[in-house]
């Protein structure tokens, strides 16, 4: 199988970021990728809560997904937008952070919102509260596709080894970690977070990320981390998009899971404990 990550570097305008994304999925088709993957928030990227209602619109109205399904749909591809921040019907007001697996017929196979949310004070000058706007998913999701069983993750969920290995004891052959990973925290820990839920599980793992300075309209903006990365389930780094935006792609031979859970069987060697 031949993935292709999708780096980006979006602004706060769907309608601008939109003809990029577009353009580097279809080089990733055109260059033989059967999976494309496309990083956390595809659409547009703005801290400000009051932009974000102003851009953001509803699952069956956005252009966006509309647009990725369709392209998905022209390639015969599958498609993972890695995520796109949505409106609600929630009583709170609050949004969603969702993935979408689109299928090469360009129909939505799976969704995911989001579980864990990003609230950290990386400094003393950036403070993040991701709860504040966003509402946190409750479900895990493993999508059965021809591809492979595909656990879908998102962004700062990495740093919650239970999900995965629940993904993986579950039949996860491939984990995707779309990401905006913030670029303090991502030069310490991005590399080698990946890497740990890989070798935990057995799993390839593809990261698909933003990268570089995030304009914003009245803003400050924001600066993510880049390193789009591939990992083999026995822990090696198979490709790295390194900070530029485009397309990184790599081929995966699946059998690598079986033959790194054979030598390492731990995801059947779970025992219950006391304390403390």
């Amino acid at each position: 199988m031949r993935a292709a990550l999708v780096q980006l570097s979006v602004s706060d305008d769907p309608e601008a970021n939109l003809p990029v994304t577009l353009g580097h999925v279809r080089a990733a088709a055109e260059a033989g990728a059967g999976f494309v993957l496309t990083p956390e928030c595809t659409n547009a990227l703005s801290s400000s809560r009051e932009h974000q209602r102003r851009i953001l619109r509803h699952e069956e109205e956005d252009a966006t997904l509309a647009a990725l399904c369709e392209a998905a749909a022209g390639s015969g591809i599958w498609l993972l937008v890695g995520s796109i921040g949505l409106l609600t019907h929630d009583a709170d007001g609050r949004f969603a952070n969702r993935s979408f697996l689109i299928a090469p017929d360009g129909s939505v196979a799976a969704r995911y919102d989001k579980i864990h949310m990003f609230d950290v004070n990386v400094s003393e000058t950036e403070v993040y509260r991701e709860s504040s706007a966003y509402r946190p998913g409750t479900n895990a999701v493993l999508a059965r596709t021809d591809l492979g069983a595909i656990g879908m993750t998102v962004c700062y969920d990495l740093r919650f080894p239970h999900l995965y290995r629940r993904l993986a004891q579950a039949g996860a052959q491939i984990l995707t970690v779309p990401a905006a990973f913030n670029h303090l925290t991502g030069a310490a820990h991005w590399e080698v977070l990946l890497r740990a839920r890989a070798i935990e599980t057995g799993c390839f793992v593809l990261a698909p990320a933003q990268t570089g300075f995030h304009a914003e309209a009245g803003g400050k903006g924001r600066r993510t981390h880049g390193h789009s990365l591939a990992i083999a389930p026995w822990g090696e780094i198979l490709a790295d998009a390194g900070t530029e935006p485009g397309v990184t792609l790599v081929d995966l031979d699946l059998s690598q899971v079986e033959r790194a859970r054979h030598r390492v069987p731990s995801l059947g060697h779970d025992r219950s404990f006391d304390g403390p």
